[in-house]
């Protein structure tokens, strides 16, 4: 039989990664190291903090072995551990969409009014791909993009859509994705598609969900 002590450490360390993810800051740093790889600059400036704040969120993540790091020259770049931590993330995201009351008001201050957008599930999609009948569009980054994408997407950033219009063929229905449920950049997309007179929806969430499914996904070369 184990001591009340031995077990106490035991759940103290178990919690460890919880602990790691009780700040705002490291859950966005998560939730954009889930579409790749990046730089710790990149990622300051994805969350609008300082590099050494973010560096110092990176190594709590770093010591609870959520996220591995690689020197390339002077700049060090930082990935998630396994894709067990982008479901931990997942999860943890999901018990707050169903338990916390003011999450849905607060997405709606972020991400605006959703009601008029349209939205196709992986299922849905999954099936107008095998059909042909669809363009897909990655309004992600390009490094996210050439980390990994639904297998057949177009890539074109959401601040570049507007000028790049004309890539996109007239007529088709487009199905706009980026990093996930809380990502404006698939919403702003539909909106910026549906005023040029385009017929377009958005992905349910994101990429890491599609590919969590092993649903067809492809890197750049």
């Amino acid at each position: 039989m184990g001591d009340h002590a031995a077990k106490a450490a035991l759940y103290d360390s178990l919690a460890e990664a919880a602990k790691a993810l009780s700040s705002g800051r490291r859950a966005e740093l998560i939730d954009v190291l889930a579409q790749g790889e990046r730089s710790v600059e990149e990622l300051a400036d994805e969350i609008g903090q300082t590099v050494a704040n973010t560096s110092q969120h990176l190594q709590r993540l770093l010591r609870s072995g959520l996220v591995r790091s690689r020197r390339d020259g002077t700049r060090i770049h930082y990935s998630l551990s396994s894709p067990v931590v982008f479901t931990l993330w997942r999860t943890m995201r999901e018990a707050a969409q169903a338990h916390v009351e003011e999450l849905d008001n607060l997405a709606r201050a972020y991400l605006g009014d959703r009601e008029q957008l349209g939205r196709i599930t992986r299922d849905q999609l999954r099936k107008r791909l095998r059909e042909g009948d669809v363009v897909v569009l990655d309004v992600r980054p390009r490094v996210e993009y050439d980390a990994g994408h639904i297998r057949g997407a177009l890539s074109i950033p959401v601040g570049d859509l507007k000028s790049r219009l004309k890539e996109i063929p007239n007529g088709a229905d487009v199905v706009a994705y980026c990093r996930g449920p809380f990502c404006v950049y698939a919403d702003d997309a539909v909106r910026l598609l549906a005023k040029s007179g385009r017929s377009a929806v958005r992905l349910e969430d994101g990429f890491p969900e599609w590919a969590a499914e092993r649903l067809p996904s492809e890197r750049s070369d």
